[in-house]
C-alpha cells in the first residue's frame, strides 16, 4: 500500500521548525500538513475486490438477515480468534449490550473508567450499574487486586477492557470470577489480532466482543462481534439480535436489531485479506514514532509485548508535566493547530462523564491510578494513511514545543 503523500510544505519547513517556535501554526503561521491527520483515520481493502464482491450481493439480492456473506465473515473471524462461535454485529456497542443481556449480568457490573464510554453505557442502558475500578498503573488495565476490594452481594459480573489491543491481565481476572461466582466479558474492541500467552484474545472469559468501527484495525464501515466457546451462549446471542426469532414467525425470546449487513460483511472479508499488510504498517509507524519520541525528557511511548502478536492500532504516549514544562492539552492545541489531530485517548475517564459524574461524584477518590494516567495521555495518528516522514514532521512538533514548553506557554498567556 503506498505511502501517504507529504505536502510539500513539509519538507520545506521541517529545518526551521528544528530551530525555532515562531513558525508554530499556533502562532498564526501557516499549519505543517494542508489535509488533517487524524487518529484511526480508515484502513482501506482492495478496491476492486470489494466492489465485486458488492455486485455479487446485489446480484444475489440478499442484502441482510443472515446472508452468505455475513456467514463468512463469520467463519473467518470464529477461525482467527480460535472460537467456535462468531456472531457478527451492526456494531460493537450493540454487540456489548447483547453479550451482557444474554450473559444475565444484572446489579452491579465492574469495570474500569480508563476506557470508551461505550463500555460503560452498554451496562447503563440496561440499567446495569457500572462499577468504576482502577488500573494496574502498569499494564493501564483493571487491577486485579482493586476488583477483589469492589465486590459486593450485587456485582454479578466483570468487564476487563484490553486497552490499545493490551491484553488484561486475564489469569488473575479469571480466577477471580470463578471463585466469585461472577461472569467475566471481555471487551476486546482494540484487541482484534492481538494475542495473550500465544493465544488469540477471543478465546477468554465467557464471551469477547470485537468492534469493526471505520477506525480500528479492521473495519466493515461500522460493526462489531460477539466471540465465545459457549454453544448456548451463542444460541441466545444469535437470538437476541434478530428479534428473538428461532424460525419463521416464531418469536420465543425478547429481543432487539443487532444485524451486520452484507455489505459491511463483505468490507470485513476484504479487510482480511489485507489484514497483514495493515498490520506491517502500524508496526513501521510505531517503531518510527518510538525512534523518535524515546529520546524526549518526560515522553513515554506505551510499549507493545514483543512476545506477543500486536495490531499496534494505537501509538499512545504519556507525559509527565513536571518535566516537560508544557501541558499536555497545550501539546494538543499545538498539534491540531497544525492539522495533527492528536487525542487525549481516555481523558477523561467515563467517571467523569456524564451520568457518572452526577450518579458517582466520588468515584475519583477510588480511582488514583486512573486519575492520575488521564492527565497524561496523548494519542497520535497513524495507520495506512500516515507516511515515515509525515511521523518524522509530528515529532518535529513534538519535539520542539517540549524543549520550549515554558516559552510557549508563557507566549500563549501574553496572547489571551
Amino acid at each position: 500500500m503506498a505511502e501517504h503523500d507529504t505536502t510539500s510544505l513539509l519538507a520545506e519547513r521541517n529545518v526551521a521548525r528544528a530551530k525555532t517556535i515562531d513558525n508554530l501554526a499556533i502562532f498564526g503561521k501557516p499549519p505543517l500538513f494542508n489535509e488533517k491527520l487524524h487518529v484511526g483515520r480508515p484502513n482501506l481493502c482492495d478496491r476492486d475486490a470489494l466492489f465485486q464482491r458488492f455486485n455479487e450481493i446485489l446480484d444475489r439480492n440478499w442484502l441482510t438477515n443472515a446472508g452468505p456473506v455475513v456467514k463468512e465473515f463469520e467463519r473467518r473471524i470464529a477461525a482467527l480468534a480460535g472460537v467456535k462461535h462468531c456472531i457478527a454485529m451492526c456494531n460493537a456497542t450493540i454487540a456489548l449490550e447483547i453479550a451482557i443481556r444474554a450473559l444475565g449480568m444484572s446489579g452491579e457490573v465492574i469495570v474500569p473508567s480508563l476506557s470508551f464510554v461505550a463500555t460503560a453505557h452498554a451496562l447503563q442502558w440496561q440499567q446495569v450499574t457500572p462499577v468504576f475500578c482502577d488500573v494496574n498503573p502498569t499494564t493501564y488495565t483493571l487491577d486485579p487486586a482493586k476488583v477483589l476490594n469492589m465486590i459486593t452481594p450485587r456485582t454479578t459480573g466483570i468487564i476487563g477492557v484490553h486497552l490499545w489491543g493490551r491484553a488484561c491481565q486475564i489469569d488473575e481476572l479469571q480466577e477471580i470470577g470463578k471463585s466469585h461466582g461472577l461472569k467475566i466479558l471481555y471487551d476486546a474492541a482494540h484487541a482484534f489480532g492481538c494475542t495473550y500467552k500465544g493465544i488469540p484474545i477471543g478465546r477468554f472469559g465467557d464471551a469477547e466482543v470485537f468492534s469493526f468501527h471505520a477506525t480500528k484495525f479492521l473495519n466493515t464501515f461500522e460493526g462489531g462481534a460477539v466471540v465465545t466457546n459457549n454453544d448456548e451462549l451463542a444460541a441466545k446471542v444469535r437470538l437476541m439480535k434478530h428479534f428473538g426469532f428461532a424460525g419463521h414467525d416464531n418469536v420465543i425470546f425478547i429481543a432487539t436489531n443487532g444485524k451486520m449487513t452484507e455489505f459491511s460483511a463483505a468490507m470485513g472479508l476484504t479487510s482480511l485479506e489485507s489484514m497483514e499488510e495493515f498490520r506491517e504498517k502500524n508496526y513501521q509507524n510505531y517503531l518510527q514514532y518510538q525512534k523518535e519520541l524515546e529520546s524526549i525528557p518526560g515522553l513515554h511511548v506505551l510499549p507493545y509485548d514483543v512476545c506477543e502478536k500486536n495490531n499496534y492500532q494505537y501509538v499512545v504516549f504519556s507525559m509527565d508535566e513536571t518535566i516537560t514544562s508544557l501541558s499536555r492539552d497545550c501539546l494538543i492545541e499545538i498539534l491540531h493547530a497544525e492539522n495533527i489531530i492528536a487525542r487525549r485517548y481516555f481523558s477523561p475517564g467515563c467517571h467523569r462523564m456524564e451520568p457518572y459524574r452526577s450518579y458517582f461524584p466520588h468515584a475519583g477518590l477510588l480511582l488514583p491510578e486512573t486519575e492520575r494516567i488521564v492527565q497524561g495521555l496523548v494519542t497520535l495518528p497513524t495507520g495506512t494513511a500516515i507516511g515515515l516522514s509525515d511521523i518524522k514532521g509530528i515529532c518535529d512538533i513534538i519535539r520542539l514545543a517540549l524543549t520550549h514548553g515554558r516559552e510557549i506557554e508563557q507566549r500563549l498567556s501574553s496572547l489571551k
